[in-house]
């Protein structure tokens, strides 16, 4: 599979980075902190099957098979040993990476993998209302500015919709990726079946490369459990990892000075 991707030349013989986004995102999602990452790496944004210009592949929308394309693609461009940095669903697919691409990973930097949290357990959280409400405006489509009021509408309690923790320009991003994905991702997330087939657990132990594990603060909607941070120091002893309080899912684009703070300074 071709997955679609945008290039960002770096300083000559600067050293690749490649970043994946999170579910209902696509490569735009990395463009505000791009201009800092060219200063010291060439970069290389993709788009994950289903996402922005990537093919569609309905039916086939589980974190495991978001994995092996993204393999796949990167085997076929690089021979040279890669960063890989990703986000949410991205995050999870770099684990993958680092497991099974051996020395073709130079380092990996997951940004608050969200694992279970919306896997077996998002019926406990927000989030499968969310996605329920923005598979709905996936599918009418329409202009942005109806899309973007739709997203504002969707209920993610009897008190509480998305539009009362999003600002309008979050809500216009969220449009215009959604205008631009397959419906059909959103359909195992809401069965809680989107990490059938991927065992976390079984991955750390497998990864020989440095490892920045990113933390959002669960008090202000990050995803990434305590637990499963333990998960991974007991497995990845040398793993580094940083927790960003009060600072939800979206690390890089809420706190961008934070997050790129973090990501040089861990590769010192």
């Amino acid at each position: 599979m071709n997955l679609a991707h945008h290039e960002f030349a770096g300083p000559a013989g600067a050293p690749v980075l490649v970043l994946l986004h999170g579910v209902t995102r696509d490569w735009s999602d990395w463009e505000p902190i791009i201009p800092e990452l060219v200063r010291d790496f060439r970069v290389v944004a993709v788009d994950h099957c289903g996402h922005g210009d990537s093919p569609r592949t309905p039916g086939q929308y589980l974190v495991a098979d978001y994995a092996r394309p993204t393999k796949a693609f990167l085997h076929e461009k690089f021979t040279e040993p890669v960063t890989v940095v990703g986000h949410s669903l991205g995050a999870m697919v770099a684990l993958a990476l680092a497991a099974e691409c051996g020395p073709l990973i130079a380092r990996a930097v997951l940004e608050d993998p969200p694992f279970h949290t919306m896997g077996r357990d998002i019926g406990a959280t927000p989030y499968r209302q969310q996605f329920i409400g923005m598979q709905e405006v996936a599918r009418r489509r329409g202009a942005l500015a109806e899309m973007t009021k739709a997203l504002a509408e969707i209920r993610l309690s009897e008190t509480q919709r998305l539009g009362d923790i999003r600002d309008r320009a979050a809500l216009e991003f969220s449009a215009r990726c959604l205008a631009r994905i397959d419906p059909d991702i959103f359909t195992p997330l809401v069965a809680g079946r989107w990490l059938d087939g991927f065992d976390h657990e079984s991955l750390w132990p497998r990864v020989h490369c440095p490892l920045l594990l990113m933390q959002g603060d669960p008090a202000a909607g990050g995803a990434l459990t305590d637990a499963d941070v333990a998960i991974a120091k007991r497995a990845q002893p040398n793993t580094s990892h940083v927790r960003f309080a009060g600072i939800g899912h979206q690390i890089h684009r809420t706190r961008p000075t934070e997050f790129l703070r973090a990501l040089h300074d861990e590769r010192k």
